[in-house]
């Protein structure tokens, strides 16, 4: 078993826990918070202090993003630490067996070598008790659908966290966290009307300094603290929504393509992905928003406090991660799927364990384009643990310690079925080239000039060169795939769009029982 380079400065004396050879870590995902969406990251709204203070210890990846922004196909990147080329997931399908489909994961990586993993909070895999590699599952997806509909709402078979909330003194063998109306994809927002300990978010950091308490101190870890806000349903704390509620009224910002796809839209819809809202129900989705985010922000500091009355707080590394964003209104759209800054970046950040990494870089920023798939081979370097075939994606541990690799990628090919087809897209975080399969639209955006993708330079004849090379580098990820959209060195419209590879089609419905 391989060893951190830094072990060296892994022993101490005078503590009463026991230290390891090994950092623990502790994964931190959140799902469907925008990259932008913190105070470090230049956000003119948003506060996030603890986030903050933990990019100020270590490293922030500033072009970090989700290459199928949606739950299921980005939650298997983040665990197989695979593109979607091989994990073969191009949009969202639920009731596809995660262990069958993707068996070799982050989690179960490390288990095998020694390493106690938990997981506490979302993990929206099927079925939905499926461990995947962690030694076991506290589990609250949230609102799924499929879940809710496919177990026969027998809800606490797939929901620690509503057996824990009616349980709670008040509630009753009734009580749900849908109680409020509140919609899972909903813009509609109010703040919770509960007290804020029964929050699921507050549920997710309350198991998980349980679950601190309670672990095997002779063995490293691996926690896995997934939250399922800043999804909706947008009902934060009362002092968290008030936060934001009394700001001024701002309009989003929208780019002179939004036709493009006109046809999906569904104005004043309050479950639209393609429409415009009213501005004060805008401003109170934002409000709802934001306000979740703020609420995670200091549970996570609860979290810190919570390793450092553990004596673990030196001993763990920290990657903080998102699955996806949520468009919140730019360019006339909500909720995520799409290739488009709001859906696609996300943020990312790792704090080495400052025992095992006394030297490296405080606050740093790479500017380097990373996705998802950085994670897994980051988390098994950090714990000297070799690096399995299976993965294509790069640790990120040579930036964490102040150096950049030798070598990198140069962009990253996002995809996802949306819109009645496929939406195609390949970037280095400065320039960014986007095709919709069904009619061949074109999109080509500079980011480094203009941020919030408003003026499509696709028509621009001093861009042309520019734009056929990046057209080439789609072609060149799409050529062979077996949807048929690259047909004699050019793309091809009109192609039926798939959610997954055949072979993972093929395992649909399996491992129910």
């Amino acid at each position: 078993m391989g060893l951190p380079p830094y072990a060296a400065n892994s022993r101490q004396s005078g503590s009463r826990t026991r230290r390891q050879d090994r950092p623990n870590i502790m994964v931190i995902c959140v799902d469907q918070m925008r990259g932008d969406a913190m105070s470090c990251a230049g956000h003119p709204v948003v506060k996030t202090p603890h986030l903050d203070e933990i990019a100020g210890q270590g490293t922030r990846f500033a072009r970090a993003y989700s290459a199928t922004p949606t739950c299921v196909p980005a939650r298997v990147a983040l665990f197989t630490g695979q593109s979607q080329e091989r994990h073969g997931r191009t949009g969202y399908r639920d009731g596809i067996p995660f262990t069958e489909a993707h068996p070799v994961t982050m989690q179960g990586m490390l288990r095998e070598h020694g390493y106690q993993t938990q997981a506490i909070g979302k993990m929206h895999v099927f079925p939905e008790r499926s461990r995947c590699g962690f030694d076991d599952v506290r589990l609250h997806d949230g609102f799924l659908h499929f879940g809710r509909r496919y177990g026969g709402r027998h809800l606490e078979a797939n929901d620690d966290y509503l057996t824990w909330l009616r349980r709670q003194p008040g509630m009753d063998a009734h009580a749900d966290y849908f109680d409020d109306g509140v919609g899972c994809n909903s813009m509609v927002a109010l703040p919770c009307n509960r007290d804020e300990y029964l929050h699921p978010t507050n549920w997710v950091v309350h198991e998980t300094l349980d679950w601190l308490q309670r672990r095997d101190p002779t063995v490293p870890f691996l926690s896995y603290v997934s939250f399922h806000r800043p999804h909706a349903p947008f009902n934060p704390p009362q002092w968290a929504w008030d936060q934001y509620y009394g700001r001024q009224r701002t309009e989003p910002p929208r780019g002179d393509w939004i036709d493009d796809f006109s046809e999906f839209r569904r104005d004043n819809y309050h479950q639209t992905v393609m429409g415009r809202l009213d501005p004060e129900s805008h401003h109170r989705t934002t409000t709802g928003y934001y306000g979740l985010i703020s609420h995670i922000d200091v549970q996570i500091n609860r979290l810190l406090e919570g390793l450092a009355d553990h004596e673990l707080l030196e001993d763990t590394a920290i990657v903080f991660v998102s699955d996806h964003g949520d468009m919140m209104g730019d360019h006339d759209m909500y909720r995520k799927s799409v290739g488009f800054e709001g859906s696609a970046h996300v943020p990312m950040i790792v704090r080495p364990a400052p025992r095992f990494a006394p030297d490296a870089p405080r606050g740093a920023v790479v500017d380097d384009v990373t996705e998802l798939r950085d994670i897994m081979p980051t988390v098994l370097e950090m714990a000297g643990v070799p690096i399995p075939e299976t993965v294509d994606g790069a640790s990120l541990v040579p930036y964490v310690q102040g150096t950049r690799p030798q070598s990198w990628r140069s962009e990253i090919h996002g995809e996802h079925t949306h819109f009645a087809q496929s939406l195609q897209w390949v970037t280095d975080g400065r320039r960014k080239y986007l095709w919709a399969s069904a009619e061949g639209r074109e999109q080509f955006f500079d980011l480094e000039e203009d941020p919030q993708e408003l003026h499509n330079l696709v028509g621009d004849p001093g861009r042309q060169t520019e734009i056929d090379d990046w057209r080439r580098r789609l072609i060149g990820y799409l050529t062979d795939r077996e949807e048929g959209y690259v047909a004699d060195r050019g793309l091809v419209t009109g192609r039926p769009a798939q959610t997954e590879r055949s072979d993972i089609t093929a395992l649909l419905g399996k491992g129910a029982g």
